[in-house]
């Protein structure tokens, strides 16, 4: 089992002091994930329309045509919903981190202007908003350029963090032999920061989140209420912040909590992290960083 590449460990029952700044216990993290016009669409050159992460639960792709229901969604995420989270962060002067795919930030030059405006942190979310699970690499590859060259062309910058999402085996190794990014979060696999040295150059790895996340409004199982989603995100900062020196982590869709009863719901929690004192709300690059100072890559972790 010594050539097995998955770790199972982790930090074990010991893991290391996060030191969050000015005694934080509990860092809170919020992604917007700007995702729409970068979706599965035949005019973008795909088979089939998109199938994920909308109000038609249980969709299956069309072949061939658009899927107008399907689009119009997606659309209310840019016309409307990111309006009403940067609003709602805005007002409250909360840091947030976007996850951009490129094509949907190019084609939307405005949401990009405020979104820096705002001092908010734009990492990359790839080129598309599609599941690279059987893409070939070559493909795979180039896309993963496309997404740095149209990042830094729309944003004046290159993206200091990736999150791909809908990944394939190789693209932890892409990233990091091409990557050159101060953090990593394609893993949901700890409540805090961690180095994978899988791949030569060490990654600082920033684990994401699917649970504390709106997408479950969009499947199966998952949230119906914007009651419920308040619950579990406040469940789950009670146990973090009782713990201590752990990260939580809140992923948002513009299409999903940008509707006016989840923004509610969001606008509840935000409010009640707001009420702690010793809760350091950051961007991922904000803990990155943080995390290379006190946890450098060449120390335990």
């Amino acid at each position: 089992m010594t050539d097995y590449p998955r770790d199972m460990r982790g930090y074990g029952k010991d893991p290391p002091e996060a030191d969050w700044p000015n005694g934080a216990r509990t860092a809170v993290q919020f992604v917007i994930n700007y995702e729409e016009g970068g979706e599965n669409c035949v005019l973008h050159g795909d088979a089939e329309s998109e199938a994920l992460l909308s109000e038609i639960i249980g969709a299956v792709p069309i072949e061939g045509q658009r899927h107008m229901n399907m689009e119009s969604m997606y659309e209310y995420g840019s016309r409307a919903g990111f309006w009403r989270l940067h609003r709602m962060f805005g007002q409250r002067k909360l840091p947030v981190t976007v996850f951009g795919v490129a094509m949907a930030l190019q084609r939307n030059p405005e949401a990009v202007a405020a979104m820096q405006d705002a001092g908010w942190e734009i990492a990359s979310h790839g080129y598309r908003w599609v599941d690279y699970q059987h893409i070939d690499e070559a493909t795979e590859r180039a896309h993963f350029q496309q997404a740095l060259d149209i990042h830094r062309e729309v944003t004046g910058e290159r993206p200091r963090g990736w999150y791909l999402g809908r990944c394939s085996p190789q693209s932890h190794r892409i990233a990091a032999e091409a990557g050159e990014f101060t953090y990593n979060s394609d893993t949901y696999a700890d409540d805090v920061p961690y180095w994978d040295r899988q791949y030569g150059t060490p990654q600082l790895m920033v684990p994401y989140t699917l649970d504390a996340n709106d997408m479950r409004f969009a499947t199966a199982q998952g949230f119906n209420s914007g009651q419920q989603f308040f619950d579990y995100l406040k469940d789950s900062f009670d146990v973090l912040h009782a713990e201590g020196g752990r990260m939580m982590s809140v992923g948002l869709h513009c299409r999903l909590a940008g509707r006016p009863g989840r923004a509610a719901a969001l606008a509840r929690f935000l409010d009640y992290v707001g009420s702690h004192t010793d809760a350091w709300v950051a961007t991922r690059l904000d803990i990155a960083n943080h995390w290379r100072d006190r946890h450098p890559a060449t120390g335990r972790d």
